[in-house]
């Protein structure tokens, strides 16, 4: 979706609730933007004249939009159509496109019924040999028109829930649901296999073809958008494949399989963590070692530095795999983060914040400091000298296993 969509479908303080209509007055034409619109027109070939002419209509739609003066919109768009159909066919190809900007309009103002004939309207829009920009633009049309069946689908879902399946009208509107998922399935399929990030339609007619028992045609519809190389990168392909894995309790390989990619793409992902329990439990060794680096890549951002599940992740894996002799790997991870990590996350300033904000982050944070950078890390000093009851005994076991674990004096 454009940026222009994105601020339309804001909501902003300057809305008018009760403001129900953007209809403009029958006949009503602007005489200044018809000579406008006209003067761009009569500029250089056709082909560059329909581009300009399109170009200015928009331009005035969507400045008013963005300044929501609806009503001012609104005349804008009964002049611009009304232009349009009286010009010639490469014009009239640009009516899509006003039809879905009018009808994302309609849906901000919550006019659903209105939208979908909007775009029921525009869906229909064929003037001439059908191009294959207007075909995609075709698809956005029928998708959002998908949305709006979707929304329905949704309502008669809930009511669905609330009736007994003895009662007549449990199978009466179960075949209504039946009815809308159908027509909204039509209105998606095409979008979804055309290369872009859908992530909304997508989620959707995942949701229904779940609904259905459809496993096959979910699975199938989540893995071409995850995989298929036509489709961008996009995070959240792999998050809603991984989500319906898991759904669907597949084999943990296939899990990490999933989580693997979107490590790759999106190192910090909330799902990292998971993915690191996923590592741990494994039985292969590359496993391990992965899951090590899973936590290091997830604390190399600044957004995960008080990340406490994080850091309570990272202090007892270094123990583990140290206890295990697999001293290489932490070395390895170490090794291109000792010049601005110390800073990063264990200078005196962090360790006087952490320690005055958060004394759990505090003293794992101190653990790792202390294995990383040896009982001489300021940040390790700082907290370890802090004298609080109810973490004496864990200081105090913590000091011991830094003396004996720590990368920089490795004991015998």
């Amino acid at each position: 979706m454009s940026d222009f969509s994105e601020d339309l479908l804001r909501p902003t303080p300057e809305d008018d609730p009760a403001e129900t209509s953007v209809r403009p007055r029958s006949g009503m034409c602007l005489p200044w933007l018809q000579k406008q619109v006209e003067s761009v027109a009569t500029r250089g070939k056709k082909e560059k004249d329909f581009a300009q002419t399109t170009s200015a209509c928009l331009s005035f739609i969507q400045e008013a939009l963005l300044k929501h003066q609806w009503q001012r919109a609104a005349e804008f768009m009964h002049s611009c159509l009304q232009i349009l159909e009286d010009s010639d066919s490469h014009k009239r190809q640009a009516a899509p496109e006003i039809s879905l900007q009018h009808a994302l309009y309609l849906l901000h103002h919550g006019m659903f019924d209105d939208a979908s004939r909007n775009l029921s309207q525009a869906e229909t829009w064929r003037y001439g040999e059908k191009s294959s920009s207007q075909e995609a633009l075709i698809n956005l049309v029928q998708a959002y028109k998908g949305l709006l069946q979707y929304y329905t689908w949704s309502k008669k879902k809930k009511e669905l829930s609330e009736l007994d399946e003895d009662d007549y009208a449990y199978s009466t509107a179960s075949q209504n649901m039946f009815k809308h998922s159908w027509k909204t399935s039509v209105s998606f399929s095409a979008l979804v296999q055309t290369p872009g990030v859908w992530d909304p339609f997508v989620k959707s007619y995942v949701e229904m073809l779940e609904f259905y028992g459809d496993q096959d045609g979910a699975r199938e519809v989540l893995t071409n958008y995850a995989y298929d190389e036509k489709f961008p990168s996009n995070p959240n392909a792999h998050v809603y494949l991984y989500n319906f894995l898991k759904r669907e309790k597949a084999p943990r390989e296939k899990l990490i399989s999933v989580l693997k990619i979107l490590y790759q793409i999106v190192p910090s992902h909330t799902l990292m963590l998971e993915f690191h329990r996923l590592l741990r439990k494994s039985d292969k060794e590359e496993h391990h070692k992965l899951g090590l680096e899973v936590l290091f890549g997830v604390l190399d951002f600044a957004g995960c530095t008080k990340n406490l599940t994080a850091w309570q992740y990272l202090a007892k894996y270094l123990r583990q795999i140290l206890m295990g002799s697999h001293l290489a790997w932490v070395q390895d991870e170490w090794n291109s983060r000792k010049n601005w990590w110390p800073g990063f996350h264990f200078s005196s300033f962090w360790a006087k914040s952490d320690w005055k904000e958060d004394k759990a982050l505090a003293y794992e944070k101190a653990f790792v400091a202390g294995i990383l950078l040896g009982k001489g890390c300021r940040y390790f000093r700082y907290i370890s000298k802090q004298d609080h009851q109810d973490l004496r005994k864990k200081f105090k076991r913590m000091k011991k296993l830094v003396k004996k674990h720590s990368i920089v004096n490795p004991g015998p």
